[in-house]
């Protein structure tokens, strides 16, 4: 009995003691709930917006490029002759490359030649002819009508047949001075893929490649593409600087002298161009250069560190303080330079924005504005 009594005595003691001990576990957890519940308030640096000018300068590749290049093909099936330059030979204009054979235009031209002859003298008896008729019929009687219109009929129609043979005959005549390959412009032999003796034409295995690539090395092109952001910004004579990797420390100085006027609708960017003076061939086409361009300020814009633009998944903003508390201001980037960036939106001078500017400064959130 009395072993009874005393297990009984510790069963309540024991649902006592857990009754207590799981009141207490709820209260703490009930309490540390409130207290993780509680409005954060952020402690945050900020500055007045203000309208600046911004320059920015970029740096983008560019390509030298010669200024008038040619692939030099032949005109006519023929064999190379003679050769008169090879790779790196300055040419002028007009001067002979190479010369070329083909016996069978020598044969055609003596065949035109001789048609031609023959077509001449037909033409100058049927003219005879109709003009002695002409003569004849002024007596009367004579000379039938219709006698005088079959020699002026035959006469005109040898006339045709002459210029027939004489087109015929220049035809050939120019495709055998197509035979002799003279220099366009001005320039160098920079490549040559012919021997004597080989078989060139406008069609087939001699045409696979040219006879010879001439440039104009003495002026260049270089050529860039600007990014579509930047496009606003150009303008003509805009100087640039650029550098090539032959001459690292030489800086050479252009002005910008053609724009595209339109975007590459590969890479989204427009064309420009500059004339550069190789006079004393130290640049080479094919070059890559490290160019800088400078786009000065035109207007006023809002200018904000870079820090103080959030860049969110859903959209790109500033936090503004209003009343003590944080708002979302969503904005558009422009130009970025030096730790700066341009940025338009909904803003007004004077706003006071977050000079560090993150997701966690929710919007609506109250704010404590450091002191300096």
């Amino acid at each position: 009995m009395k072993s009874k009594a005393i297990k009984s005595i510790l069963t309540v003691a024991g649902l006592f003691a857990a009754t207590i001990l799981f009141n207490s576990c709820g209260h703490s957890e009930t309490k540390k709930e409130e207290k993780s519940t509680a409005p954060t308030i952020h402690s945050v640096e900020v500055f007045t917006l203000e309208k600046g000018m911004m320059s920015t300068t970029i740096q983008i590749p560019g390509e030298l490029i010669a200024k008038h290049s040619v692939d030099l093909y032949a005109k006519v099936n023929s064999f190379v002759q003679k050769m008169n330059v090879d790779v790196g030979s300055e040419v002028k204009e007009g001067q002979l490359l190479v010369t070329m054979e083909a016996p069978e235009l020598s044969s055609q031209l003596s065949a035109s030649a001789s048609r031609l002859q023959s077509q001449e003298a037909i033409y100058a008896a049927s003219k005879a002819l109709y003009e002695r008729l002409l003569q004849t019929s002024k007596t009367a009687g004579t000379i039938s009508p219709n006698e005088l219109d079959q020699a002026l009929a035959r006469k005109n129609a040898d006339f045709a047949q002459l210029d027939a043979a004489k087109s015929s005959y220049k035809e050939i005549a120019d495709n055998k001075n197509y035979l002799a390959i003279r220099a366009p412009f001005s320039g160098f032999i920079t490549a040559r893929n012919i021997s004597v003796g080989a078989y060139v034409g406008p069609s087939g295995k001699g045409s696979e490649f040219p006879m010879f690539t001439l440039q104009d090395q003495k002026k260049l092109r270089l050529i860039v593409l600007i990014p579509e952001a930047y496009t606003s910004y150009l303008g003509d004579k805009n100087e640039i600087t650029f550098t090539v990797k032959a001459f690292p420390s030489e800086v050479f100085k252009a002005k910008i002298n053609r724009l595209a006027g339109a975007l590459d609708t590969k890479f989204r960017s427009e064309r420009i161009e500059m004339d550069i003076d190789n006079s004393q061939k130290k640049l080479l086409p094919g070059m890559v250069a490290e160019v800088k361009i400078s786009f000065p300020a035109t207007e006023k814009t809002f200018v904000v560190p870079k820090a103080a633009v959030a860049n969110a998944p859903e959209k790109v903003f500033v936090v503004k303080i209003v009343n003590g508390k944080a708002e979302w201001v969503e904005v558009r980037k422009g130009r970025e330079a030096e730790g700066k960036v341009e940025i338009y939106g909904d803003l007004s001078e004077g706003d006071q924005l977050v000079k560090v500017a993150t997701e966690e400064v929710r919007e609506g959130s109250e704010v404590k504005v450091k002191k300096d």
